[in-house]
């Protein structure tokens, strides 16, 4: 027997308490309200979950007891049981190897309610092989990793027997992000890290989606740690955002040099929080050029448009960042971009700057 329109309007509006994405899409063997995105996930692992739309689909009565009875509040408190305050919560926004694996560990693994299931990210030590985008010749080649805790580094090695790392990389300062669409790849990895106080790229991914995000988990985790140590006082709730970041922005723009009479060239930029890098390609390991952002009570500021002075750019959208020391100009092909651009700026301009963001104001001035 299909539901009845007195129920339809009922399961629409519990479905209307879910955050997030709009959750027109319910799991009918776990009882939990989805969004689109999400519901095509749920319907590619065809062994733990059937979906319907609560819009056009008609539902059985047994369907109607089981979805009333559970709902995402009662899943939440079953199988989020021990969700370790490291771990990535995905929204809808993520990309789908997050949001896939989430659901797989919740549901199919149940790893949050058997916790010896966490022991891949948890135990302070990894081993494993990636594939690393070569430095210079672009080329993906399997590489030796190893996460450890104890030594405070992730560290790669260029042969399998080799004694000495290529690069250590220290956790105070690694990130990861993962970056499906820049590396072609849908477990691509984006790692960064300060190397002499200038930012590293390292690619990498693994043909296993489980293994790419317990890497991932992995980093997140050491990092966690790490912050628990640096800041005793401080609570889960305020670690969490400083493990692991997106990319504020990125994408094309057109920059000049210091004396704004040199003509003005394509550069990919990425904007890291106060870090505004820009690099020839989107996969160079390093930035050609960094430039400090800090805040308008500093004397940083924002404004759309060029000096009116100014040749040599061929996009016509500019945007001028002012700093106490210079003027820095750069141009956008569309008045979307610019638009995007200044507002990713000015989230930071108007931001105060924390102690120990003068340090690192302080070693961009002193840069050669």
């Amino acid at each position: 027997m299909s539901f009845s329109p007195f129920t339809s309007k009922f399961i629409l509006h519990q479905s209307m308490q879910i955050g997030g994405a709009q959750p027109d899409w319910v799991s009918v063997t776990l009882g939990v309200f989805v969004c689109q995105g999400c519901s095509l996930i749920h319907r590619s692992i065809e062994s733990l979950s059937q979906v319907k739309s609560v819009l056009q689909d008609t539902f059985e009565d047994k369907e109607i007891e089981f979805i009333t009875s559970m709902g995402n509040e009662a899943a939440k408190a079953k199988y989020e049981q021990q969700v370790p305050p490291f771990y990535h919560r995905p929204s809808h926004t993520d990309c789908r190897i997050l949001r896939e694996q989430w659901i797989r560990a919740k549901y199919e693994r149940q790893e949050f309610i058997h916790i010896e299931k966490q022991e891949p990210y948890s135990a302070g030590y990894r081993e494993g092989f990636l594939w690393k985008r070569g430095r210079d010749n672009g080329q993906f080649l399997s590489r030796k990793f190893i996460l450890s805790e104890r030594e405070g580094a992730l560290k790669y090695f260029n042969k399998q027997d080799a004694k000495e790392p290529k690069a250590i990389m220290r956790i105070q300062t690694l990130n990861a992000t993962f970056q499906p669409a820049k590396i072609g790849n849908p477990c691509g990895l984006q790692i960064t890290y300060l190397r002499d106080n200038s930012t590293r790229n390292i690619f990498v991914y693994h043909e296993d989606s489980k293994e790419m995000v317990d890497w991932f988990t992995a980093i997140r985790a050491a990092r966690f740690n790490y912050q628990k140590v640096a800041f005793p006082g401080a609570n889960d709730e305020d670690l969490v955002p400083r493990l692991t970041r997106n990319f504020m922005k990125e994408g094309y723009m057109e920059k000049t040099g210091p004396r704004h009479t040199e003509g003005f060239k394509k550069r990919w930029f990425t904007m890291d929080d106060r870090r505004l890098m820009y690099f020839k390609d989107p996969l160079d390991a390093y930035a050609r050029g960094e430039v400090f952002i800090g805040s308008k009570e500093n004397s940083y500021t924002v404004v759309s448009g060029l000096p009116p002075s100014i040749q040599g750019y061929h996009w016509k959208y500019g945007i001028t960042i002012e700093t106490p020391d210079r003027k820095f100009l750069f141009a956008c092909e569309t008045e979307a971009e610019q638009k995007d651009w200044i507002a990713a700026f000015q989230r930071v301009v108007n931001r105060p700057m924390m102690p120990q963001e003068y340090a690192v104001e302080a070693h961009f001035k002193h840069k050669p």
